[in-house]
């Protein structure tokens, strides 16, 4: 396994740390809600929105992400280690993301999101 596949595994797992965040800030969330965890969190406002906000589009770009670590190791045109820090920046650019989505940052929400879509596109560019 190479780096930027656990890289993978990583972005699969982070927006599962924006749910927790979002459950645990509305302050609310009970055993019952748990039955309908969306009807909850479709109700929530505040941090505990935006949490569930990064959530979700965590849950949007992964498989973009996992496509191009995947469709780069197949193409085989790029050194391992440049694909393992293209991988590495695109979960560290995650996790700002969702610190910027949750503090309400939206300026740089959108940069970081930009950077992240730009590190999807260069794993294709620099495998080729």
């Amino acid at each position: 396994m190479t780096i930027a596949f656990w890289c993978v595994l990583a972005a699969i797992m982070l927006p599962y740390l924006a749910t927790i965040w979002a459950k645990a800030s509305a302050g609310n969330f009970t055993a019952q809600d748990n039955h309908d965890p969306r009807a909850f969190l479709a109700t929530v406002q505040g941090v505990a929105k935006r949490a569930n906000n990064a959530q979700q589009n965590g849950f949007e770009v992964t498989p973009a992400f996992a496509a191009a670590v995947i469709i780069a190791h197949l193409a085989g045109g790029a050194e391992q280690a440049l694909l393992d820090q293209l991988a590495i920046a695109f979960v560290l650019s995650r996790v700002l993301y969702t610190l910027c989505y949750i503090a309400d940052w939206a300026m740089l929400r959108s940069l970081v999101w930009t950077v992240g879509m730009g590190l999807i596109v260069s794993m294709f560019i620099v495998a080729a």
